[in-house]
C-alpha cells in the first residue's frame, strides 16, 4: 500500500487565500473590488507567509467574523472565482500583483 502511495504525483497547484468565518454555514473567500475598475478579484499567494503578511495590509472588516488563511487547491479557485464573476491575482506579501491566474 505504501508503495502505492509513493506512485501518485500530485500535480494540482495549491494557493492560499483567506477565508471568512472558516468552518461555518458563512464561509466564503475573500475578495475585494478595485475602486476604479471595479473589477472583482480574489487575491491568492504561494506561501501562507505571504498570504498573513498581505493580509495584514488589506482593508478587512474587523468586527465581523473570523479570518483564516488556507491553502486551496487552484482547480476549485478557479471554479468559485469564475461562478462569483470575480479575477484571481497571485500577489506577494506587500500586495503587488505577480500574475493573473484566470
Amino acid at each position: 500500500m505504501e508503495d502505492q502511495i509513493k506512485d501518485i504525483e500530485i500535480d494540482e497547484n495549491w494557493f492560499y487565500i483567506i477565508i471568512q468565518d472558516p468552518n461555518s454555514s458563512t464561509e466564503q473567500f475573500v475578495g475585494f473590488s478595485d475602486g476604479e475598475t471595479k473589477e472583482k478579484f480574489l487575491p491568492a499567494f504561494k506561501t501562507k507567509e505571504q498570504a498573513e503578511a498581505c493580509f495584514a495590509l488589506m482593508p478587512k472588516d474587523l468586527f465581523n467574523g473570523r479570518y483564516d488563511t488556507q491553502a486551496v487547491i487552484g482547480g476549485d479557485l478557479l471554479e468559485v472565482a469564475n461562478k462569483n464573476g470575480h479575477k484571481i491575482y497571485l500577489l506577494d506579501e506587500k500586495g503587488t500583483i505577480l500574475d493573473y491566474l484566470n
